[in-house]
């Protein structure tokens, strides 16, 4: 069946129809993180997903907008887990830590995660950018109104949300997805640590002085006039 990728396909109304859209989404999960995206075929996610090959149409136009569904889902189950998570924590840094140990019981959970989003950079980067936004906009956000509090000393909330997912990204990849999680806990009480002290001896940093440019420093000095 040849449809246009683009083309919108309304939500099923029935539970039946939404429990077998969700089977396939799971399925593609799985099929994508195993074989990547150029290798999986319809066919064999309707495999896993024992339903026939004809009811993907159902639902999905093409393999394509399946991937894309399922990084996005991915994202928004893992924002909601967050979500969950820190809910009702007032204290700034027991939400890092909070959250980054949900991100990190969410990747063992979803271990194929990792593979599925970093595919998309080159399937669709669109949707390879938006994954990571989803998550930097709001997080920058509530950055900046613990700023306004106090609760946060005052940085770029921007700079300072990618830089935080980074962490997380990384420590995941590491501890979680590489199979040392009996070191997770020392990991996390380390990035902790980071995040609350930086990594400056004895207090802040004292500012940098400008180094004046090479072509400054070789431009011959002017008499007054006279």
């Amino acid at each position: 069946m040849n449809r246009n990728s683009t083309q919108a396909f309304s939500a099923p109304v029935t539970a039946r129809g939404q429990r077998t859209r969700q089977k396939l989404v799971d399925a593609a999960e799985a099929i994508f993180g195993e074989k990547g995206y150029e290798a999986a075929s319809i066919a064999d996610i309707t495999r896993k997903a024992e339903v026939a090959l004809g009811t993907f149409y159902v639902y999905f136009p093409d393999k394509k907008t399946l991937f894309v569904e399922v990084v996005d889902n991915l994202g928004d189950r893992l924002r909601d887990e967050l979500g969950r998570a820190v809910e009702g924590i007032s204290d700034r840094v027991e939400v890092e830590r909070t959250g980054l140990r949900a991100f990190f019981r969410f990747i063992q959970e979803h271990r194929l995660m990792y593979r599925v989003v970093r595919q998309a950079e080159f399937v669709d980067e669109a949707c390879y950018r938006r994954y990571y936004q989803r998550f930097a906009e709001p997080y920058a956000h509530r950055l900046e109104a613990a700023m306004d509090e106090g609760l946060v000393r005052r940085i770029d909330p921007e700079t300072l949300a990618w830089c935080l997912m980074g962490i997380g990204d990384f420590l995941g990849m590491r501890y979680v997805l590489w199979r040392h999680e009996k070191q997770l806990e020392r990991a996390l009480d380390a990035a902790m640590d980071f995040i609350e002290h930086g990594i400056v001896v004895g207090g802040p940093a004292p500012a940098r002085k400008k180094t004046p440019s090479p072509r400054a420093r070789r431009a011959p000095s002017r008499s007054p006039k006279t």
